[in-house]
């Protein structure tokens, strides 16, 4: 079957399983009603469940099943779903019991090494490394940019609907079905968990799926549908935020997998803008690299540079506008940007 007929079929049942397992995990006494309780640096106010990863990690459960049943799916998009639902049933028991961080990292680099091993990797033992640390890298800087009602869902509908946009136009069939479906399953979930959030996604999802953001990035990029560059500037808004806040608390002495609420998104609700109102500034942020990256690819070298370029110094200028505007803030001054 082809791409133009089974991606319709699939968007719609991805969408439905994580709606409507999401709906059962919201209601109260359910097996899979584990709460998130407020804390001093959370940004919630009440009690609210943590297990709307499940619904996500449903959704892409039930499209990966089609993809495969088409004939769709071969070794590195398999051996990525299999990592993912691996991460997934490590993310549920972490969110049910509490794990230890080592124990949590090492069944990440494991669900990475594996990966690449099954897909295989070009460029040697030294692209091969840094691909395992930023396959694992991914999955947990998902998992930090989770804090805010609406911000990973949201991420997950733009930067895997980049993903299915980029793989139908390089005639990736299996890998637009697949990427299609996973936006449509965050799609389910983004209606219980847009501000007001009814649910979290929890580790259960955010760490799949930040991981799927690697591993078919990677995959994408093995099989010729984009250059390594392409998921990188996809998903621009999260891995700049993580990786430019990790940095800071890094050189101030800090200990960085501590919680906190020092993310650029966190302070932006913190000075007034709130979930919604942060959540919709994102979105376009995200949707404009998404769409940026995807004209990208079919320009020529001197406009991938130029487009490129332009996207960093739009992330550098939100930056110092939020940074600008926390010290105001904190100084008991006004307004957020």
């Amino acid at each position: 079957m082809g791409v133009e007929r089974l991606m319709p079929a699939v968007v719609l049942l991805a969408f439905a399983v994580a709606w409507a397992v999401t709906r059962l995990c919201c209601r109260p006494g359910a097996w899979l009603y584990f709460l998130d309780h407020p804390n001093d640096r959370s940004l919630h106010a009440r009690p609210t469940p943590r297990t709307g990863g499940v619904g996500v990690m449903a959704g892409v459960a039930a499209a990966a099943l089609a993809v495969i049943a088409a004939g769709q799916a071969g070794r590195a998009l398999s051996a990525a779903l299999v990592g993912a639902l691996a991460l997934a049933a490590l993310g549920l028991a972490d969110d049910r019991a509490g794990l230890s961080a080592r124990l949590r990292l090492l069944v990440q680099v494991l669900a990475a090494g594996a990966f690449l091993t099954v897909g295989g990797v070009a460029g040697g033992w030294a692209m091969a490394v840094l691909l395992l640390v930023g396959l694992v890298w991914m999955g947990n800087l998902y998992n930090f940019m989770d804090g805010s009602d609406g911000l990973a869902g949201g991420m997950a509908v733009f930067g895997f609907g980049a993903f299915a946009w980029a793989a139908a136009m390089g005639g990736e069939a299996g890998l637009a079905v697949l990427c299609a479906g996973i936006a449509a399953a965050a799609a389910g979930f983004l209606c219980f968990n847009f501000h007001p959030a009814r649910i979290f996604m929890g580790d259960v999802g955010s760490v799949p799926l930040g991981f799927l953001a690697g591993a078919l990035g990677v995959a994408g990029w093995r099989a010729g549908a984009w250059s390594l560059w392409f998921p990188l500037l996809v998903f621009a808004p999260f891995i700049l935020d993580a990786t430019a806040t990790l940095l800071r608390r890094a050189l101030r002495g800090e200990k960085v997998w501590q919680a906190h609420r020092t993310h650029y998104y966190q302070r932006m609700v913190q000075m007034g803008l709130g979930h919604r109102g942060t959540a919709l500034r994102a979105y376009g942020l995200m949707a404009g690299c998404g769409a940026a990256a995807v004209v990208a690819l079919t320009a020529g070298f001197s406009l991938q540079c130029i487009i490129i370029t332009m996207c960093i110094t739009v992330h550098f200028f939100v930056a110092y506008r939020i940074d600008r505007a926390w010290r105001r803030h904190r100084a008991g001054e006004s307004p957020p940007p």
